[in-house]
């Protein structure tokens, strides 16, 4: 009985050292590496911040209405994110 529960205990022990740390590590050190990346590159103003950009200030408010009602507020940036996920996911080896 103590060699069969010492033997689960085992295979409990290298499962848990084998695939959840090892891959809580590396997902840690990705998600630390592209926030700290992106922090960086704001601070640098090499990537665009939204208030620097002036693309919607000549649209009409006719315009403006259809854009509300068609709620492209919530939609634009729904769109940019899956864009964005499914580059990483599709370009970057060792995620997908």
């Amino acid at each position: 009985m103590f060699g069969i529960l010492v033997s689960a205990f085992n295979v409990l022990l290298s499962y848990v050292l084998r695939s959840v740390i090892i891959k809580f590590v590396l997902y840690f050190g990705m998600y630390f590496f592209v926030t700290e990346t992106i922090t960086y590159l704001q601070s640098q103003h090499i990537l665009p911040s939204a208030s620097s950009l002036q693309v919607f200030g000549s649209i009409g408010s006719g315009t403006w209405y259809f854009l509300d009602l068609f709620a492209f507020s919530v939609g634009a940036p729904m769109i940019v994110t899956a864009l964005v996920a499914r580059f990483i996911i599709r370009r970057l080896p060792f995620i997908g």
